[in-house]
């Protein structure tokens, strides 16, 4: 099983979830998002696995989501391109295993997909 987290080590959230997925003895591929940004088919890959609209991928609190110019109102495809430009903006962290997603928010929702 190929397991994927997009992380950023400075979040405790991130942190979290990858220490539960590594007690559960598995070893993932680990994507330093904000350096390594997912591109915009990346990111509607994820949302398709997530089951979710972007606005609910988006972290509205960054201020990259009012420079950027961006609403609750704001188009998929505004939101995404902005995700691309800006991964700052996208909820953090996100596991991929057995063409699933899950956002570890909490961090034990990531094992519900091994």
């Amino acid at each position: 099983m190929t397991v994927t987290i997009w992380h950023n080590p400075r979040c405790s959230k991130s942190r979290t979830t990858l220490k539960l997925l590594e007690d559960a003895g598995v070893q993932p591929n680990i994507r330093l998002y904000l350096t390594d940004a997912p591109t915009e088919k990346d990111i509607r890959i994820a949302l398709e696995l997530l089951g979710i609209p972007a606005i609910e991928l988006v972290r509205r609190g960054e201020a990259e989501f009012k420079t950027a110019g961006l609403s609750r109102t704001s188009s998929e495809d505004e939101l995404i391109t902005a995700m691309a430009a800006f991964p700052k903006l996208i909820e953090r962290p996100i596991v991929f295993a057995n063409g699933k997603a899950a956002i570890g928010r909490p961090p034990e929702s990531a094992l519900a997909i091994l």
